[in-house]
């Protein structure tokens, strides 16, 4: 399926991608909780919303 060499790149940059993606979460983390407040709220008013038609779905079918 995959060669040796296609296994080792895809987990060292599997690895490398997530690093850097937690630096630049870490490095932006205050900017983020000064900008972004309140966004908790709407994450579950949407969780919620599709909670409530997959419950209608399964309710009605």
């Amino acid at each position: 399926m995959f060669s040796r060499g296609q296994l080792v790149f895809g987990v060292l940059f599997a690895i490398v991608f997530i690093c850097a993606i937690i630096y630049t979460y870490r490095k932006d983390f205050k900017l983020h909780r000064q900008h972004y407040k309140g966004t908790l709220w709407v994450l579950l008013a949407f969780i919620g919303f599709i909670s409530f038609i997959a419950g209608i779905k399964f309710i009605f079918t």
